[in-house]
Order: C-alpha cells, then sequence, then structure tokens
C-alpha cells in the first residue's frame, strides 16, 4: 500500500485553521478555492469537484476538535483503497498541516502525490491570506 504525508506551514492561528478544515462543505470556499471548485454535502459524506473536473465521493470517517484531525476516505474508480487524515499541529501563533493518504494501487501515487501538493498550496494560500500577516499575491 503507498502511503504520503506532505506538511505545510500555515501563518494563521491553529484553531481558525482548524475550523476551515472542520467546515468539510466548504472546501472550495473557505480551505482549497481554485483547487477545488465544489463540494456538496450528502449523509456521511460530500461530494467534492475539482478544478481539473474530478468529482469523488469522500465519507467523512471522524473529525475530532480535541485532535484537530480529519479523517475521509474517498470512492472513486482510480483508486481500490483511499483513507486520509489531516492534522492541524501549533507552532507557536501559527500551525503546521499534516497530510497523509494511504491509498492502492500504489501506482496512484502518480495522481494522488500531486494533487495533495496543489490542495496543501491552495490551503497555505487562502488561510495566509485569511490570517492578515503576508500580503496577497
Amino acid at each position: 500500500m503507498a502511503s504520503i504525508r506532505k506538511e505545510v506551514s500555515i501563518s494563521n492561528d491553529p484553531a481558525v485553521v482548524w475550523d476551515a478544515i472542520a467546515d468539510v462543505g466548504a472546501l472550495h470556499t473557505r480551505l482549497v478555492p481554485g483547487f477545488v471548485v465544489d463540494t456538496r454535502l450528502e449523509p456521511g459524506a460530500r461530494v467534492v469537484t475539482f478544478a481539473n473536473g474530478m468529482v469523488i465521493r469522500e465519507p467523512i470517517v471522524s473529525i475530532d476538535p480535541s485532535s484537530r484531525r480529519l479523517v475521509w476516505s474517498a470512492e472513486t474508480d482510480a483508486l481500490s483503497h483511499y483513507n486520509a487524515s489531516v492534522q492541524v499541529h501549533a507552532e507557536g501563533s501559527a500551525s503546521r498541516v499534516v497530510w497523509i493518504a494511504d491509498f492502492l494501487p500504489d501506482r496512484a501515487a502518480a495522481l494522488v502525490g500531486p494533487m495533495m501538493a496543489e490542495g496543501l498550496a491552495a490551503m497555505q494560500r487562502s488561510l495566509d491570506r485569511r490570517s492578515g500577516r503576508v500580503p496577497p499575491g
């Protein structure tokens, strides 16, 4: 089973970052605008439309405010298994976000890895701008 772990520093307060992540129906407006263009909630899951046109149903496994950790899976023809978590850690008044994805088949790393990197970059842009600590750009 392939596993990818990626991290990003965000210049915003961990509580603010977690609030955006925990708002599972607002990927396209609060967390990763531009990378995700629509999010629709249904019982126990969200249906995510990415900017590249891919649409994936993502069952929500766990939202844990005490550890600031969200866990979800994905249902898609391209993957026989996908489970991921994103967790927010405090770094002083800033945040470190860690995203871990485990999936099959292993060869899907060529798709999953770049999408994770693009998603984290969009998250960083969105949440850094909201912190007021960096200029928009």
